[in-house]
């Protein structure tokens, strides 16, 4: 069974406080990933950014919407339970609660912003609407990113062969390797390369030694004998490490190769080598910032 959206989570959490006792929210969380029939994978689910589960952060927004409208309450921190209001809307056994029907509350209303509240919400059906604040940040930063990894790759395209050789060893060194020095890495820059782009001094005496690889292509996928030949060059300097990137992508009979031989050879390609750039700040400028905060209920405990 799917992960159930934060809406479809709200009367289920409702009636498990029926109760009338004090509840947290591991404890609800667990209940209701039984009650759904979550696996374990489902319940470990990670949202984009990886720093919290799926399950936990919709049943915590489910908590909040239920609280706003004053069905919930939270008598003392880390516990919460249902209100009179909360067991008048059970007793009225609605098919399913949601924003729209949390409306009917003066309080929620003005937990909402003025537009939304003004505005007809769309059907539970509606995929954004489904969707907890925290699921809605991160699904428009992902599609920033998305969109400027895509400029990010038409670009590099557009530039040289040597700024390529260039880019990919400031880019090893912006992800750490050889980070003792800015002097740790140089592209050979055509120089009777023998197969080898560029390469990075990991420590100052350069006894640990990774190679370069670097190709930008627009289309044509890197087949099986372009890694072979850089393997082969990596032998002929008796090397252990390499990296071979990419503007464009690896065929399967390469990814296959990889796999089977004992050096260590990364494959980066283009799509990788964009989001990499990005994470890095390389190439690209920070726009704006937006810091998402929490309550710290420390602050809020006296002595």
């Amino acid at each position: 069974m799917a992960i159930p959206d934060y809406q479809t989570l709200m009367l289920p959490f409702l009636r498990l406080l029926a109760d009338g006792a004090e509840h947290q929210l591991p404890e609800v969380t667990e209940s209701l990933s039984l009650e759904f029939q979550l696996t374990e994978e489902e319940r470990n689910e990670l949202l984009p950014s990886g720093n919290q589960a799926i399950m936990r952060n919709r049943v915590g927004w489910a908590r909040a919407y239920l609280k706003k409208a004053l069905l919930l309450d939270a008598p003392r921190r880390g516990v919460f339970q249902i209100t009179d209001r909360g067991r008048e809307v059970l007793a009225d056994a609605p098919e399913k609660i949601t924003a729209r029907y949390l409306r009917r509350f003066e309080e929620f209303c003005e937990f909402q912003n003025s537009a939304s509240s003004s505005e007809e919400i769309s059907t539970p059906q509606n995929t954004d609407e489904n969707r907890t604040p925290t699921e809605a940040i991160e699904v428009a930063f992902n599609t920033l990113n998305n969109d400027l990894a895509t400029e990010v790759l038409d670009s590099i395209k557009k530039q040289t062969p040597q700024f390529f050789e260039q880019l990919v060893v400031q880019l090893m060194q912006a992800m750490g390797y050889g980070g003792w020095s800015k002097e740790s890495g140089r592209a050979t820059q055509f120089t009777s390369d023998g197969g080898i782009d560029g390469i990075i001094n990991e420590d100052p005496l350069g006894l640990e030694t990774i190679y370069l690889q670097a190709k930008r292509y627009s289309d044509n996928a890197i087949g099986r004998p372009d890694i072979q030949a850089f393997v082969g060059a990596l032998e002929m300097r008796r090397a252990r490490k390499g990296v071979f990137i990419t503007t464009s992508r690896f065929s399967k009979e390469a990814l296959e190769y990889i796999s089977m031989i004992e050096k260590k050879v990364v494959l980066i390609d283009g799509k990788q080598l964009a989001d990499l750039m990005i994470k890095h700040n390389l190439g690209v400028t920070v726009k704006q910032t937006y810091q998402v905060k929490d309550l710290d209920t420390d602050y809020f405990i006296e002595d």
